[in-house]
């Protein structure tokens, strides 16, 4: 079955479909001959014509670097394959293809008391994509990173035939976290977590520096399901490392006034108006920056307990502004995150400090606690600290002094996620990624012809 790649101009001409591709971070664009499949048979049609390029699979586009990028190469959109193919509402297990969003099963399977296991900062990332990225969430520290909930997966090889993959096996392993290289996931099943509400019960609080910061996680963080930090990276002095901690659990039942008891479990997110197209240089630099920042920390109360937020409130705040990845500018940003090991406090220290000495003007920082590893040979989190910020690319000297925090992350025995990473140099990623020489040679036999491939791969000699 042949898959339609063609697009019509003005003159009613027809030709292949050659589009500019970037990351969430905008930066970077490559071009590459994109391909929509409908449905499986379509799918595997694709990788079989896609040429000597290879190609690689794309959801909704919110891996911020290049991992679904492929210069002079095909990029399958998955996001056609988008059908939720059954439902088990007493076991709260949903099998659906893997161009879902974690959007669109939030609707459905909200109002039938299931909440997904692991949700990111944002909400539009396909089925798909999150297994490809083997994503986390605010309660990696008890539920480990998606692919943890995954019971199978469907996965289409370079050969052209479809694996039912299970947990426990290489295959699974590899792909968990593999970055679309082992192929393309066509559908999976899911476990999920029930939930009484579509609200969370929200505790807040201040942290008056790191220390106070790191005190009251490795205190308290077990006691919540989800918790997260968001930390002026600007502050220096007695007040370096200050933060807003918040934690939350899903809300039950009994804790909802009467009229809210009449529909517990709706799920109706709000949007603001679209971020500008760009946002004008210097806008966002560093007086502007610690002005949010300040303001942020401040309006954050001292201590608060129980407040009810939605869902979208608590775990998605950045999606009721479409396309808010426009605020850093035409230039676009890069979002770091690193993680390091327990006690390996002193370099978390040490690179806040760097950052907060090298000013970098960044008012989307959070430091979250990561639980145990998990199964994926190149899955990103182990039990540690980490931290993730966007900075505006063009900063001065960025490259050089992310390439400084890398020696000193990799050093320490950490690593840099893939999925957010757009500039990291091929050198240090076995250090930071022990089984790499296993998932190169998994892939190596799997797929000799290179047929999965990425911009990302490329790059980092995957």
């Amino acid at each position: 079955m042949a898959v339609d790649t063609r697009i019509t101009d003005a003159h009613g001409s027809a030709g292949p479909e050659f589009v500019s591709v970037t990351g969430w971070g905008r930066t970077a664009p490559t071009t590459a001959r994109l391909l929509r499949p409908r449905t499986h048979e379509e799918a595997a049609a694709a990788v079989r014509e896609w040429g000597a390029r290879g190609g690689i699979a794309r959801g909704l586009g919110r891996a911020y670097g290049d991992a679904a990028q492929n210069a002079g190469g095909a990029v399958l959109d998955m996001t056609g394959l988008d059908r939720i193919r059954a439902i088990d509402a007493e076991a709260g297990v949903v099998v659906c293809e893997a161009g879902v969003s974690l959007h669109r099963l939030m609707e459905v399977l909200l109002p039938l008391g299931w909440f997904v296991p692991v949700t990111p900062g944002t909400r539009y990332v396909t089925v798909g994509g999150a297994i490809g990225a083997d994503i986390h969430g605010k309660n990696h520290h008890v539920s480990g990173s998606f692919a943890r909930h995954v019971r199978s997966l469907e996965l289409l090889t370079a050969d052209g035939s479809v694996h039912t993959v299970l947990p426990g096996t290489d295959l699974f392993d590899a792909t968990a976290g593999g970055m679309g290289l082992t192929g393309v996931i066509l559908s999976a099943t899911v476990q999920l977590h029930r939930v009484e509400t579509s609200l969370m019960s929200v505790d807040t609080e201040r942290a008056v520096d790191l220390d106070d910061l790191m005190a009251r996680l490795t205190a308290t963080d077990l006691r919540y399901r989800y918790s997260v930090a968001w930390i002026d990276l600007l502050a220096r002095g007695r007040t370096l490392g200050r933060s807003v901690l918040t934690r939350g659990e899903h809300a039950p039942l009994a804790m909802l006034s009467r009229r809210a008891r009449r529909a517990p479990l709706s799920f109706r997110p709000g949007q603001l108006p679209p971020a500008p197209g760009f946002v004008p240089e210097g806008l966002l630099g560093r007086t502007a920056v610690g002005l949010f920042n300040e303001l942020w920390y401040r309006r954050a109360p001292r201590s608060r307990t129980g407040e009810l937020q939605r869902i979208s409130t608590f775990f998605h705040p950045l999606d009721g502004i479409p396309h808010w990845n426009r605020i850093y500018g035409r230039g676009g940003f890069v979002q770091y995150q690193f993680v390091v090991g327990n006690g390996q406090e002193e370099t978390l220290r040490r690179i806040v400090q760097r950052i907060s000495r090298r000013r970098c003007p960044s008012f989307l920082a959070v430091l979250k606690r990561f639980g145990e590893s998990d199964p994926g040979w190149l899955s990103f989190p182990m039990p540690g600290w980490t931290l993730a910020l966007d900075i505006p690319a063009g900063l001065t000297g960025l490259g050089a002094f992310l390439d400084e925090l890398d020696e000193e992350v990799a050093a320490a025995g950490g690593r840099v996620y893939l999925a957010k990473d757009s500039r990291l140099r091929p050198e240090l990623l076995a250090q930071m990624y022990p089984r790499l020489p296993g998932f190169r040679s998994l892939r190596a036999g799997l797929d000799p012809g290179g047929v999965f491939t990425s911009d990302l791969s490329r790059r980092l000699t995957l």
